[in-house]
């Protein structure tokens, strides 16, 4: 009988977390798994004694990083230093990029025939092309959540597979759930406008007056609307805090004191109940894409990330709605363009025309993999079959973004 494969895992953030619990649960229904490593609470739930509190490395954006770095190379000593003391059969990192493969290249020094598996494609296809050359000297194979990645990962010189992304494994909630949440928020039957300002504290303070300024507007014109603001774990008291202030009034969905399952139900209930969405660019437009609930995003930065991100642009759009079905039927607008007088009129027709989006959704789920095999299940199974224990079962690939 074959020894339990030995997994030492790193996540950054909370995207990442749910993507590792996935992988975690599908390698525990393929084989006998140990698992080491840096993780949040879907991960823990899996059976992860996280080294430190991923909460630690939950920063984006260039000035925003700048203060933490004495941290972030802290916690990267830890986390290699950790490792190899661990002597783990494979090393797989998740996301989170500019910490992941800091901890991989130190790993690499110490452990030159480690093997590591990285969990999302960086996205090349649409800005900084070299990072997959880069990555390469680290990363042996890539689990890629979208149907056209493989092949940039490949011409980089790393194994590639597309296991679907997770939110196509996520249960649909039902009419009573809606229902049960509308009498809970005690909304009744109103018509309900999410408010997605995002999960970063840099995020939110630049979105947040735009997103109250167009909630004054829109409730100008509908009168009828209920305006509600799921909140994210981490931001939930100042975010609440802000909203109270606000003079149009808004109902917030508190994950806070909810165990972790049932506060994510709640969350794809209330987006499943939406007759539309203004959203924080982000993976939260697929989430709402799942839920089918029609969307406009918006996204600002500050100013050297912004220079940064338009400087090596590759593509016009950054929703992934629009890049993975290769239209432009997502309203978006990024940086200069995020203003209340444009966002404004967007969101009406939203209200107005829902239907022009849903073929969109439609057509983003089923290439994401829906109704396939479940993603965790085959995350599991490509790193088996790189592993070379157990065969790879890669879903076709699709067309890279035009």
């Amino acid at each position: 009988m074959s020894r339990a494969l030995d997994v030492f895992l790193v996540a950054g953030e909370p995207s990442g977390d749910r993507l590792g619990g996935a992988l975690m649960a599908g390698l525990k229904s393929q084989t006998d798994v140990s698992f080491r490593g840096v993780g949040g609470p879907n991960m823990a739930a899996q059976g992860l004694n996280s080294l430190f509190a991923m909460a630690d490395l939950s920063v984006m954006g260039l000035l925003e990083v700048l203060p933490r770095v004495p941290r972030l190379l802290r916690r990267i000593r830890e986390t290699v230093t950790a490792a190899v003391a661990a002597r783990p059969d494979v090393l797989i990192t998740i996301d989170s990029p500019d910490f992941c493969l800091r901890v991989a290249s130190g790993l690499r020094r110490v452990m030159p025939d480690l093997k590591v598996v990285h969990y999302v494609a960086p996205s090349v296809w649409a800005w900084r092309p070299e990072r997959a050359e880069k990555m390469a000297r680290y990363v042996d194979h890539v689990l890629a959540l979208l149907p056209f990645e493989p092949p940039y990962m490949e011409a980089a010189g790393m194994s590639c597979d597309f296991v679907g992304h997770p939110l196509v494994a996520e249960p649909v909630p039902t009419a009573a759930d809606v229902a049960a949440l509308r009498k809970d928020l005690r909304i009744g039957a109103a018509p309900v406008v999410l408010l997605l300002p995002g999960s970063r504290v840099g995020e939110i303070r630049r979105l947040l007056p735009i997103y109250e300024e167009v909630t004054k507007r829109v409730a100008a014109v509908h009168r009828d609307l209920r305006f509600c603001v799921p909140l994210a774990d981490g931001v939930a008291d100042d975010l609440s805090g802000r909203l109270s202030m606000w003079a149009v009034p808004v109902v917030v969905l508190n994950p806070q004191g909810r165990p972790l399952e049932e506060a994510a139900h709640r969350k794809r209930t209330v987006f499943r109940m939406a007759a539309a969405a203004l959203a924080t660019s982000g993976t939260v437009v697929l989430e709402l894409a799942a839920a089918d609930c029609p969307q406009v995003t918006a996204y600002r930065a500050n100013w050297a990330t912004t220079r940064l991100v338009r400087k090596m642009a590759r593509i016009d759009t950054a929703n992934l709605l629009n890049i993975v079905t290769d239209t432009r039927v997502i309203p978006e607008f990024l940086f200069g363009k995020c203003t209340a007088e444009t966002i404004t009129p967007a969101l009406l027709g939203v209200l107005s025309d829902p239907g022009a989006q849903k073929a969109a959704a439609a057509g983003t789920m089923k290439a994401l993999g829906l109704g396939g095999e479940d993603p965790g299940v085959r995350a599991a199974k490509s790193v088996l079959g790189f592993l070379g224990r157990g065969g790879a079962h890669p879903i076709s690939v699709g067309n890279p973004p035009s």
